[in-house]
């Protein structure tokens, strides 16, 4: 009895005025991931056709009824019907289930009297279509292989939507002519990577000597200008620090050992005197430097650390001393080979009193290179990457250096033994002193950014070049043509662009800081620094496994890409550590916001819960269309909302254990998770709000359009990601989750044709990428 009541091909095929409906009706039942309710919506939108009588409309009931679906034995015979069907047509490539349906329906006994108009009729079938919500180009490739065309290549050569080089100028917006002039020190035929494997002394050697070939021609001097060193332009160098991330990272973070860690100590902790005798041989390269504070037992802990310089008074020099083998100096950069001089972290002493961490300048080895008296090198070996990088540890016994090479612009030592500070708290001292540590951070973050970036343009080329799969009888095609291949490409793209935004932003905050905004600065460095390079880690991770085998091989950079950014997560402050920072920094400010003004803290608070309530009302919360979901005010407002709610709620949880008598630190230890959740979503609230506020600066139809794509995949898979967290707090129905979902997808596929260009707009010259897959010359 159940059998008569299910729909069945015979009636569905001998109704000419469901003809168009066909293709679709088939693909509903045969997608397998289309709920109920998106059935019945499928049925409200194709019962409005005009065209359909009152059987009809009775036939197509009973095709979408959820309760009772057609059987597999009848939607084989709708398929062969259509197949059939097919044959007889002169087809043209169909890119649409609507294309196909329009086209089934001229074979139809009626079709000239229902269908007088084709373009009306495919305009009509296309608002079915988007209920189905499905890519029809690839439903109808699996349906009707012969109906399909050649995918159409987009490569390299071939015209895009907009200039490559015209989103260069916009990426390459700061400090063009840096950019430019490092691009070509790295084209220079020097700057090749080694066809042959070396040994990590060749391979120092080799990163040394270019690290000495680009402060001769002037790297050193973009951030200490020759006759001005104090002078220094912070951004220019984080400028070319990053385009010098395009090429091998030992030479990077070497140079950013010595130039920006060990340079910007002087520049930053030293008075004039050091900046006079030290930075010209900095600039030079004349004295190779380390920064030492990380020590084995305490690493990111460097208030804690035990590294003790006494102040002999009576000898009138400080003596630097490593009172046990767990306070060496560990991981140094710089130490194990071609350092002479490092900035030493170590706990002042003056007249028996601890005075906290303060910055001494320690001589490690002569002109000749020979260990001086007292210290002790010894090398970290061989690691997971970076080996072109001297890593050391570093033990001192009672080594005294002049009174004169304490960095004293925040604390100062008088001959007699006397200090003094212009900031009377050792705790606010220290943490002055730590900002050293901030242009560390942003330079990690912008290498991230470039690792990134490099390993992306590798797999995306691959990627458009290299064919697996296709339909029945045709030529396979392209891996930038399968939908999951595209996801997990153009997704990590549109971070990376959301990045490039983001990090503009934190350099030009970090140039321009202030005393009052200087911690507040330090936070956001940390964020993203832990944010790009956490990034980076997955991005090149999803783009070896993109290019399968070819993405294993050595030749092809993918691996050192990852071996070598893989320390970044720790590099520079634990990712897990900084978030924490990040957190205890929001805290702060969300304190004195009710302090300061509470009057104005209160109705700004209002006001963001109530422009937060609008979108948790049942139609907002339902609202499923493009134009919605593409919003960027919709997707900031969301990102918003939960970063104040977590906020106020880790703050409420604080609160509570405090007031009831729990220590501090124990308070924030059982509340880590939720403090890096709370860091979590407000740095992704930073990179969306900096995306939009770039794109909304840029002025070129062309490239406005593909950015903005680029920012609303971006902030869709940010509430894709956490749409747990959205419906738990009513701001998302699960059919709204579903429709997030399905707009990443579409996005995707309206990216993937610039998907060439976009990569091709880093502008990373070809000689970095080295690699066959990486320059695109795999034969189709």
């Amino acid at each position: 009895m159940v059998e008569e009541t299910r729909p069945t091909a015979k009636e569905l095929l001998s109704l000419p005025r469901l003809a168009p409906l066909v293709p679709m009706l088939y693909v509903a039942w045969t997608d397998g991931e289309l709920t109920p309710a998106e059935i019945r919506m499928l049925g409200t939108a194709a019962r409005a056709q005009p065209w359909l009588d009152l059987r009809s409309t009775t036939v197509l009931a009973r095709w979408l009824d959820p309760l009772m679906p057609p059987a597999p034995h009848e939607l084989a015979l709708v398929r062969e019907h259509i197949r059939s069907a097919a044959q007889r047509l002169s087809l043209s490539p169909q890119e649409s289930l609507a294309e196909l349906g329009a086209k089934l329906a001229e074979v139809a006994s009626e079709a000239q009297v229902l269908h007088p108009s084709l373009p009306e009729l495919v305009s009509a079938l296309a608002t079915v279509e988007a209920a189905l919500g499905v890519s029809g180009r690839e439903a109808v490739r699996a349906l009707v292989p012969s109906a399909a065309h050649e995918p159409r290549r987009i490569g390299p050569s071939e015209p895009t939507s907009f200039a490559p080089e015209a989103l260069r100028a916009v990426l390459d917006r700061t400090y063009p002519e840096v950019r430019s002039k490092v691009r070509e020190w790295l084209e220079a035929p020097a700057f090749r990577y080694p066809t042959s494997p070396q040994d990590t002394g060749k391979q120092r050697e080799q990163v040394f000597d270019w690290m000495k070939q680009l402060a001769d021609q002037g790297l050193g001097r973009i951030a200490f200008p020759e006759g001005n060193e104090t002078g220094a332009d912070l951004g220019a160098f984080i400028a070319a620090f990053e385009t010098l991330a395009f090429f091998d990272l030992s030479l990077v973070v070497k140079v950013g050992v010595h130039f920006g860690l060990f340079g910007a100590s002087v520049l930053f902790l030293g008075t004039e005197r050091h900046h006079r005798e030290y930075l010209p041989k900095v600039a030079s390269l004349e004295l190779p430097g380390c920064f030492a504070m990380s020590e084995l037992g305490h690493g990111s802990n460097v208030r804690d650390v035990k590294t003790v310089a006494r102040y002999d008074a009576e000898a009138g020099n400080f003596v630097v001393h490593t009172p046990s083998d767990s306070a060496r100096k560990e991981w140094i950069g710089n130490a194990a080979k071609h350092g002479r001089i490092a900035t030493v972290f170590a706990q002042l002493e003056v007249g028996g009193k601890a005075l906290g961490v303060h910055a001494l300048l320690v001589p490690l080895r002569d002109e000749q290179g020979r260990t001086l008296p007292g210290v002790r090198v010894e090398d970290c070996g061989r690691k997971m990457g970076l080996n072109g990088v001297d890593n050391g540890r570093l033990w001192f016994d009672h080594v005294r250096v002049p009174r004169e090479n304490l960095l004293d612009r925040f604390g100062q030592v008088s001959a007699q033994g006397e200090y003094t500070s212009s900031i009377p708290s050792d705790g606010r001292r220290f943490f002055t002193m730590l900002g050293t540590l901030v242009a560390g951070r942003v330079s990690v973050a912008c290498a991230s950014l470039s690792a990134a970036k490099s390993g992306l343009t590798i797999a995306v080329r691959y990627a458009d070049t290299r064919r697996q799969f296709g339909p029945p009888g045709a030529t396979e095609v392209r891996l930038l043509d399968h939908q999951t291949h595209q996801l997990r490409l153009l997704r990590p793209l549109a971070k990376t662009y959301a990045l490039d935004f983001a990090l503009e932003y934190l350099v030009e905050r970090y140039v321009k800081r202030t005393e009052e905004d200087a911690m507040e600065v330090e936070a956001l460095a940390a964020g993203l620094k832990a944010y790009a390079s956490w990034s980076a880690t997955a991005v090149l991770q999803e783009a070896r496994e993109a290019c399968g085998g070819q993405g294993y091989l050595e030749a092809n950079r993918l691996p050192a890409l990852k071996a070598d950014t893989d320390i970044f997560s720790t590099f520079e402050g634990d990712n897990t550590v900084l978030m924490q920072l990040v957190a205890k920094s929001l805290l702060t400010d969300y304190r004195q916001r009710f302090e300061d003004d509470r009057v104005y803290a209160v109705l700004k608070l209002i006001a963001d819960k109530a422009a937060a309530m609008a979108d948790r009302n049942p139609f907002a919360a339902r609202r499923t269309d493009s134009e919605h979901l593409r919003d960027g005010d919709f997707q900031l407002r969301l990102l918003r909302y939960r970063e104040e709610d977590l906020l106020a709620s880790v703050a409420k949880r604080l609160r509570k254990r405090m007031a009831a008598g729990v220590e501090a630190f124990t308070a924030f230890n059982q509340v880590q998770a939720h403090l890096v959740a709370l860091s979590e979503a407000h740095v992704e609230r930073v990179v969306l709000e900096q995306f939009l506020l770039g794109v909304e600066k840029v002025q070129d139809p062309g490239l406005k359009t593909v950015l903005g794509r680029l920012c609303d995949l971006y902030g869709l898979s940010c509430l894709e990601s956490g749409s747990g967290w959205f419906q738990e707090h009513g701001l998302v129905e699960a059919s709204k989750a579903l429709a997030i979902r399905k707009e990443v997808v579409k996005l995707c596929t309206e990216l993937r044709p610039d998907a060439v260009a976009l990569v091709d707009a880093f502008g990373i010259p070809d000689t970095c990428l080295a690699a066959p897959i990486g320059l695109g010359h795999l034969s189709p």
